[in-house]
């Protein structure tokens, strides 16, 4: 959606009639303390530190500064409702929860208060319904489409034929590691594999016993639904049995150097879903250097750019302001409402134009958000780990997810929730 003549002359003028205006205020519910620290804090970081490379380059969004208020929940569902009560009077335009758990409890709070909820990749799959969820947004990809993916790819590696074919899931034993389980068992029975499951329990340390199985069970192919510590385990496990990494595959928050780092050359050739770039080869790394880390603005240490969750809590943050720019263009003033920032989201459009206009040429999968659909397009790609390189890299294409499974999940689902929360339709 393009900023028209009227809609800047509009957002300019309260600019000029109202210089006292507040700042736009992005909740961050990170957690930097804890077994999950270690993938929490880059994403905090490449937060903030997108929201100050704005404030500093552009001065602000719409000439408003961004403020980015930060409330530890150390990954606990509890601190986290607290966090969002604690800030939600603060002019909150927009929530991140970071986690499933918390997401889940956040969802009938927040549409409740008309603040939006942005759970990128995460968080209840079935909320891509905008018609049900209205104010719940997961775009560009959801979980049910990493499952979907991440059998793809084993599709296209076994010439399309999985039939016959063994693939345990390893999951953290949360509402985040079950949401794939239903797409799984589904796909099993199109494309005829035999799928085991693998529950590993908070924080995930100790996993002795689900690798000496797999071990015995020989299964062709392992997926990966953890998070922090598990990650790290999980793939040290598959190196002490042997396991063969090529045939590791994690979801998009079992990828970061934090888990492949630690087990070295065992590591080599492990495979990670991923919705957006890995790396720092992107334009915007300079302007981020130059406005932010030669100013001494990092939210932290500065040691986590380019990295793979600091990537993600940028786009993020660049997502959540390309949506400030939409509200702003629709209602005509800069100093949005959380019902505003609705708006936008609802009608954000991320072209392959205004990607590289941002310093992020082929960072993400192209998208549109629509009231019905609030999850985007399903698309994924797969990344390897480089272990001699230190790198991940991208060995695939955005490609798609399997709709039709995946839509009649979501009908489904969020059919079931409006009943039993007397939801009539948000889009007529």
């Amino acid at each position: 959606m393009k900023l028209t003549k009227l809609a800047t002359f509009a957002v300019t003028a309260v600019m000029a009639a109202s210089p006292v205006l507040a700042d736009l205020v992005f909740p961050a519910l990170s957690y930097r303390t804890g077994p999950y620290a270690a993938n929490g804090i880059p994403f905090a970081d490449g937060y903030a530190d997108y929201f100050t490379l704005v404030n500093e380059r552009d001065g602000g969004i719409g000439g408003l500064p961004a403020q980015v208020l930060e409330c530890e929940t150390g990954y606990n569902t509890e601190k986290g409702v607290e966090c969002y009560e604690s800030t939600k009077g603060e002019g909150a335009l927009v929530y991140q929860p970071l986690s499933t758990g918390i997401t889940y409890q956040l969802i009938p709070k927040a549409t409740a208060d008309g603040i939006p909820i942005h759970s990128m990749g995460y968080g209840r799959t079935s909320a891509a319904n905008g018609d049900v969820f209205g104010n719940v947004f997961n775009y560009p990809a959801n979980y049910w489409n990493g499952a979907s993916i991440a059998i793809n790819h084993l599709l296209e590696i076994n010439g399309g034929d999985l039939s016959g074919k063994s693939i345990s899931l390893v999951y953290h034993n949360s509402a985040y590691g079950k949401e794939p389980i239903r797409t799984l068992e589904v796909l099993s029975e199109k494309h005829g594999y035999d799928l085991t499951l693998q529950p590993v329990d908070h924080p995930g340390q100790e996993q002795k016993s689900q690798w000496l199985q797999i071990r015995r069970e020989r299964p062709d192919y392992v997926i990966m639904w953890g998070w922090g510590v598990m990650n790290t385990v999980a793939i040290q496990e598959a190196v002490n049995i042997r396991f063969p990494m090529e045939n590791f595959i994690g979801i998009w928050w079992s990828g970061s150097e934090n888990d492949v780092i630690p087990a070295g050359v065992g590591a080599n050739g492990y495979k990670s879903l991923t919705f957006h770039g890995v790396g720092d080869g992107y334009p915007v790394y300079d302007d981020i250097q130059k406005y932010v880390v030669d100013t001494g603005k990092t939210a932290g240490a500065g040691d986590q750019i380019g990295t793979v969750i600091y990537n993600r809590g940028m786009y993020a943050a660049m997502l959540a302001v390309e949506a400030v720019k939409t509200a702003q263009a629709i209602h005509g003033v800069a100093d949005i409402t959380p019902a505003m920032m609705r708006d936008g989201m609802e009608a954000l459009e991320m072209s392959e134009e205004k990607m590289a206009s941002l310093g992020l040429p082929n960072f993400g999968p192209a998208f549109s958000v629509s009231c019905e659909n609030h999850g985007g397009p399903g698309l994924g790609a797969v990344a390897q780990w480089d272990a001699e390189a230190g790198s991940w890299n991208m060995i695939s294409e955005y490609g798609p997810s399997d709709m039709d499974v995946i839509q009649a999940l979501i009908d489904d689902d969020s059919a079931a929730y409006a009943a039993e929360n007397n939801i009539e339709s948000q889009c007529n």
